[in-house]
């Protein structure tokens, strides 16, 4: 049995040369890419303006991967938590939270995650595979359908590292914020790594207006290589001139993710080094109280710690806020939902 091609992954261009194989006119695939993007149908059937014939060729060479939600948390600050099924039976995570600035996702971008990091569930079982262009896209595109509200903000932090699925990411990027498209403007897409250089680097001649946040969590190597295995392979220098580099090619200013862990990376002689690290940097820190994850890293930081800390960026003239809380009453740390599930199948 042929196996079915994905359309839902492709691009407009790469769909008229796919379109024009079934021997259908050109034009043909803006319209079908318009239904599966723009109108977000779930079924051939559905796209009336098809003849019927090239509708039963796509029906039976096609398929449109996309997500099924199997578990849906909503806290009590209005943060949804979704937990999708893939066509393979895979699980990832997908966060919807609404601020007053507009409706934000955080998808993710792989099953698993291989790089290690102590303090996240996303990374316990290692990774699995890669998600598809079209399984990142469903994941925004099911939320906007369930919700029945406009994403307006999508953030690449779920599980994953984005830059270790580099192409599909960046055809993501370019097909969600196409005109033909959700069209969800560039600088609404933000981007967290945590700190591939040289996909840094390739990221940066991309030429996309997204916002670039790299996951530090520490200021001095010896630390971050405590948290973050990562550390062991680019060093904190590395990544600020990656980081250098990439503002001033794109003009865009760097966010640095900072998880606050109580007596570890808290204090404010820690604060003091972060300071003098970022100095002439275009940055902003974003400062994350840990979601303490079961037989990972950490606890928590106090909240007179994290005040203190933001304190002394501020002291040195680093712009830094503190990261809203929210879903704190569900299974919060990005990856603990699908490790939930997981247990419950065993």
């Amino acid at each position: 049995m042929t196996e079915k091609t994905d359309i839902k992954s492709m691009n407009l261009q790469q769909l008229q040369v796919f379109v024009e194989q079934l021997g259908e006119q050109k034009f043909r695939a803006k319209q079908l890419y318009q239904w599966m993007h723009q109108k977000l149908a779930l079924e051939f059937g559905e796209m009336t303006n098809l003849s019927k014939s090239f509708r039963e060729k796509l029906q039976e060479r096609c398929i449109m991967c996309g997500t099924t939600v199997i578990r849906r948390q909503i806290s009590q600050d209005g943060t949804e938590k979704f937990l999708m099924e893939l066509s393979d039976g895979n699980t990832v995570e997908s966060v919807w939270m609404q601020y007053h600035h507009g409706n934000s996702v955080c998808i993710s971008t792989q099953v698993g995650c291989r790089m290690g990091c102590r303090f996240c569930a996303s990374t316990v079982g290692g990774l699995v595979r890669s998600l598809h262009v079209s399984e990142m896209l469903d994941q925004v595109y099911t939320i906007q359908r369930v919700t029945g509200e406009r994403v307006s903000n999508v953030i690449l932090m779920g599980i994953g590292e984005p830059l270790d699925n580099y192409d599909n990411v960046m055809q993501f990027i370019r097909m969600l914020s196409g005109e033909d498209g959700l069209h969800i403007s560039q600088r609404s897409i933000t981007l967290s790594t945590c700190g591939l250089v040289d996909r840094i680097r390739q990221l940066m001649a991309e030429d996309l207006s997204i916002t670039l946040a790299v996951s530090l969590h520490a200021p001095n190597d010896r630390l971050r290589a405590e948290m973050m295995p990562i550390a062991l392979r680019y060093s904190i220098q590395e990544i600020l001139e990656a980081c250098r580099e990439y503002v001033e090619h794109t003009g865009r200013r760097v966010t640095f993710e900072y998880s606050l862990v109580e007596q570890k990376n808290d204090s404010p002689k820690y604060a003091e080094e972060l300071s003098q690290l970022l100095q002439g940097l275009l940055c902003h820190v974003n400062l994350i109280p840990l979601n303490p994850v079961e037989g990972r890293m950490g606890n928590r930081s106090e909240r007179s710690n994290v005040t203190q800390f933001k304190a002394v960026l501020e002291k040195h003239h680093i712009n830094a806020t503190v990261r809203r809380e929210m879903g704190s009453d569900i299974d919060a740390a990005c990856g603990q939902l699908r490790r939930s599930h997981a247990r419950e199948k065993v």
